[in-house]
């Protein structure tokens, strides 16, 4: 079946037109998909800044698209950067072995002046929007870049915290460009909530790829200490994640409790499918949920936001 799978991909781009085919490339280096998801985590701290501040969207709309386009490029860039360093493992697993940085689609030095020419500019246009936004920016891509890709992902099985951090700088990106106000218990917890997420999605992730992390050494949690120790720590991480929701409370009791009730479903559905289902199976869910669990509540912060005022 992947067999199968690869020969229809080869030959669907052997009938790509050239545009067709660099777009392709192009939103495979930069990670297209992880764009969108960091986004709408930015756009979560964005509304709530407005709606925080009681400002229309008319009065900061310059800043918001170019929060917006900046945010983009950054991350981008970040992508573009993780597949430069990653290729000797990404050639290893097959979910990555495709990427054009492997395959030579993409030769790295390509990769890396537009990895470069993306930070900088939308470092530009964050700094446009708010010197503290393009600060947010340059963290975010350091702490992915650095810290996590270039060190701890292939030294430690905490490589999942670190990454994490830099994984939840959208939300202030959005924040900052709007607010100044950097400690509102709002955007705290939208940026813990982001933090904490990430650890039970990507143990999840590190036990359906199992043979594929270890063939390449990283050191997943799953793959160094088993799944045992994954599914404990993992409903830890859903735990404090619940406690997390009443961050909320000053700004709303409806996103607290779509907060709280989410995190509950979350940890229901792992203890219950743990004891019923084998460890892949039961990644599957926590995978699935993890998806739903972020578009859920960054849907109902954005439309919260936006649209109380209205009322």
């Amino acid at each position: 079946m992947r067999t199968e799978k690869i020969d229809k991909s080869i030959h669907n781009a052997s009938l790509a037109t050239p545009k067709q085919a660099f777009s392709q490339v192009l939103s495979e280096t930069l990670k297209t998909g992880i764009i969108k998801s960091n986004l709408l985590a930015m756009a979560a701290g964005l509304s709530l800044a407005l709606y925080v501040t009681g400002i229309p969207i008319g009065e900061k709309l310059p800043e918001i698209l170019f929060a917006i386009f900046g945010s983009a490029f950054v991350i981008g860039a970040a992508g573009a950067f993780n597949n430069i360093y990653d290729r000797d493992i990404d050639a290893i697993m097959d979910r990555t072995k495709n990427r054009p940085t492997v395959t030579g689609r993409m030769q790295p030095a390509n990769a890396l002046v537009l990895g470069i020419s993306l930070s900088l500019l939308g470092l530009l246009l964050l700094g446009v929007a708010s010197p503290r936004a393009a600060l947010f920016g340059f963290l975010g891509l350091f702490l992915y870049v650095v810290p996590y890709t270039m060190w701890s992902k292939r030294r430690t099985i905490y490589n999942t915290e670190i990454g994490s951090v830099g994984g939840a700088v959208p939300p202030l990106i959005g924040w900052a460009a709007i607010s100044g106000d950097l400690v509102h218990p709002a955007i705290i917890g939208l940026f813990v909530v982001t933090v904490l997420w990430q650890m039970p999605h990507f143990y999840a992730i590190a036990i359906r790829r199992y043979d594929e992390y270890k063939a390449a050494k990283v050191p997943m949690l799953p793959v160094v200490k088993g799944f045992k120790r994954t599914f404990i720590q993992t409903n830890v991480y859903l735990v404090v994640l619940a406690a997390s929701s009443f961050f909320f409370v000053s700004l709303s009791w409806f996103i607290t409790i779509v907060a709280l009730v989410l995190s509950l479903i979350w940890l229901t559905l792992s203890i219950a499918g743990y004891k019923r289902m084998e460890p892949k199976k039961w990644a599957t869910l926590m995978f699935v949920f993890s998806l739903n669990y972020l578009t859920i509540l960054f849907t109902v912060i954005i439309g919260f936001s936006l649209l109380s005022p209205l009322f």
